[in-house]
């Protein structure tokens, strides 16, 4: 079976876990070999910063830079959302910046 990947460099490979409840490995493709995108890619990848030559399996695949931006910024608002709700509701026994508890 061929895989059809085409990528850029600045795009991102992810390549799924094989085992349950495993992470992605996640790496940023930062050079292309072919001129039509097709792989291999030499990709560094974020868990270690260890430069590869990658020959993609079927269990990965590529995300463009603008998708990867789009998520990101998806994914800041939430974060920022949950803090935001956690700020203005602490847990009882929590300490705050804004509390001031007797003796602190």
């Amino acid at each position: 079976m061929e895989i059809d990947m085409h990528a850029e460099p600045g795009d991102w490979l992810v390549v799924k876990g094989t085992i349950v409840d495993s992470p992605d490995e996640v790496g940023h493709i930062i050079e292309v070999r072919h001129s039509d995108g097709a792989p291999p890619y030499l990709v560094r990848w974020i868990r270690d910063g260890h430069e590869a030559l990658v020959f993609p399996g079927p269990d990965a695949h590529v995300v463009t830079a603008a998708e990867k931006d789009r998520e990101d910024t998806h994914e800041r608002h939430r974060i920022s959302a949950v803090q935001d709700a956690i700020a203005r509701n602490p847990h009882p026994g929590q300490r705050t910046l804004r509390t001031r508890h007797a003796g602190a």
